[in-house]
Protein backbone atom coordinates (compact mmCIF):
# COMPACT_ATOMS: atom_id res chain seq x y z
CA UNK A 1 0.00 0.00 0.00
CA UNK A 2 1.57 3.55 -0.81
CA UNK A 3 1.66 5.46 1.45
CA UNK A 4 -0.34 9.43 0.75
CA UNK A 5 3.27 11.23 1.51
CA UNK A 6 4.35 9.20 -0.74
CA UNK A 7 2.24 9.84 -3.42
CA UNK A 8 1.97 13.48 -2.60
CA UNK A 9 5.96 14.11 -2.78
CA UNK A 10 5.82 12.02 -6.60
CA UNK A 11 2.87 14.58 -7.26
CA UNK A 12 5.34 17.72 -6.14
CA UNK A 13 8.74 15.91 -7.74
CA UNK A 14 6.93 16.02 -11.09
CA UNK A 15 5.97 19.71 -11.05
CA UNK A 16 8.98 20.88 -10.05
CA UNK A 17 10.41 18.89 -13.06
CA UNK A 18 8.05 19.40 -15.61
CA UNK A 19 7.22 15.70 -15.82
CA UNK A 20 3.31 15.72 -16.36
CA UNK A 21 3.44 11.70 -16.64
CA UNK A 22 5.01 11.65 -13.17
CA UNK A 23 2.52 14.16 -11.91
CA UNK A 24 -0.26 11.91 -12.58
CA UNK A 25 0.62 8.74 -12.21
CA UNK A 26 -1.48 8.33 -9.08
CA UNK A 27 -4.64 10.01 -10.31
CA UNK A 28 -7.83 8.69 -11.30
CA UNK A 29 -8.88 9.14 -14.48
CA UNK A 30 -12.06 11.07 -12.99
CA UNK A 31 -9.87 13.27 -11.37
CA UNK A 32 -10.88 16.49 -10.55
CA UNK A 33 -8.68 19.55 -10.25
CA UNK A 34 -9.66 22.96 -8.94
CA UNK A 35 -7.84 26.22 -8.56
CA UNK A 36 -8.95 28.70 -5.82
CA UNK A 37 -7.76 32.39 -5.65
CA UNK A 38 -8.37 34.53 -2.60
CA UNK A 39 -11.25 32.57 -2.32
CA UNK A 40 -12.52 32.64 -5.35
CA UNK A 41 -12.45 29.33 -8.05
CA UNK A 42 -10.46 30.38 -10.99
CA UNK A 43 -10.17 26.52 -12.72
CA UNK A 44 -12.05 23.62 -12.45
CA UNK A 45 -10.62 20.81 -14.37
CA UNK A 46 -12.79 17.36 -14.67
CA UNK A 47 -10.95 13.99 -15.69
CA UNK A 48 -7.17 13.04 -16.05
CA UNK A 49 -6.97 14.58 -19.96
CA UNK A 50 -8.51 18.00 -19.42
CA UNK A 51 -5.59 17.95 -16.25
CA UNK A 52 -2.72 16.66 -18.51
CA UNK A 53 -3.75 19.52 -21.34
CA UNK A 54 -3.27 22.10 -19.18
CA UNK A 55 -0.34 20.79 -17.24
CA UNK A 56 1.49 20.75 -20.38
CA UNK A 57 0.22 23.97 -21.63
CA UNK A 58 1.20 25.57 -18.06
CA UNK A 59 4.76 23.95 -18.92
CA UNK A 60 5.50 27.06 -21.20
CA UNK A 61 4.97 29.55 -18.81
CA UNK A 62 7.69 29.37 -16.38
CA UNK A 63 11.42 28.81 -17.18
CA UNK A 64 11.90 27.47 -13.91
CA UNK A 65 9.12 26.12 -11.02
CA UNK A 66 9.61 24.66 -7.85
CA UNK A 67 6.94 23.44 -4.53
CA UNK A 68 8.57 22.95 -1.34
CA UNK A 69 6.28 21.33 1.24
CA UNK A 70 6.95 22.61 4.94
CA UNK A 71 3.58 20.80 6.13
CA UNK A 72 1.25 17.69 6.10
CA UNK A 73 -2.01 17.85 7.37
CA UNK A 74 -4.01 14.25 7.48
CA UNK A 75 -7.80 13.84 7.68
CA UNK A 76 -9.55 11.10 6.71
CA UNK A 77 -9.31 9.94 2.76
CA UNK A 78 -7.84 13.94 2.72
CA UNK A 79 -4.55 15.67 3.30
CA UNK A 80 -3.13 19.04 2.96
CA UNK A 81 0.00 20.41 2.61
CA UNK A 82 1.45 23.86 3.16
CA UNK A 83 3.91 24.44 -0.15
CA UNK A 84 6.33 27.49 -0.69
CA UNK A 85 6.36 28.11 -3.80
CA UNK A 86 8.77 30.02 -6.46
CA UNK A 87 9.06 30.47 -9.93
CA UNK A 88 10.88 32.68 -12.40
CA UNK A 89 8.17 33.59 -15.31
CA UNK A 90 9.05 32.52 -19.16
CA UNK A 91 6.15 34.45 -20.58
CA UNK A 92 4.75 38.41 -19.91
CA UNK A 93 1.34 37.36 -17.80
CA UNK A 94 -2.42 39.82 -18.39
CA UNK A 95 -1.86 40.74 -14.38
CA UNK A 96 1.03 42.41 -15.06
CA UNK A 97 3.86 39.63 -14.06
CA UNK A 98 6.85 39.88 -16.71
CA UNK A 99 8.74 37.01 -18.08
CA UNK A 100 12.02 36.89 -16.13
CA UNK A 101 9.95 37.96 -13.05
CA UNK A 102 10.69 35.61 -10.05
CA UNK A 103 7.63 35.12 -8.14
CA UNK A 104 7.34 33.34 -4.06
CA UNK A 105 4.42 32.85 -2.78
CA UNK A 106 2.54 30.83 -0.28
CA UNK A 107 0.05 28.10 -0.85
CA UNK A 108 -2.01 25.01 0.03
CA UNK A 109 -3.03 21.79 -2.07
CA UNK A 110 -6.00 19.39 -0.57
CA UNK A 111 -5.58 15.97 -1.92
CA UNK A 112 -8.50 13.80 -1.54
CA UNK A 113 -7.48 9.70 -1.96
CA UNK A 114 -10.01 7.19 -3.25
CA UNK A 115 -7.99 3.43 -3.23
CA UNK A 116 -4.72 4.71 -3.00
CA UNK A 117 -5.45 7.21 -6.40
CA UNK A 118 -6.06 11.43 -5.95
CA UNK A 119 -9.60 11.89 -6.86
CA UNK A 120 -9.46 15.34 -6.35
CA UNK A 121 -6.47 18.34 -6.08
CA UNK A 122 -7.48 21.82 -5.11
CA UNK A 123 -4.97 24.58 -5.20
CA UNK A 124 -5.68 27.52 -2.77
CA UNK A 125 -3.74 30.39 -2.91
Amino acid sequence: MKEKEDIIRNYIEGYNNFDVSRMVQDFDKKVIFENIQNGEVTMTLNGIDEFITQAEAAKSYFLERMQKIKVFRHENDKTEIEVEYTAVLAIDFPNGLKKGQKIKLLGKSVFEFQNEKIIRLTDLS
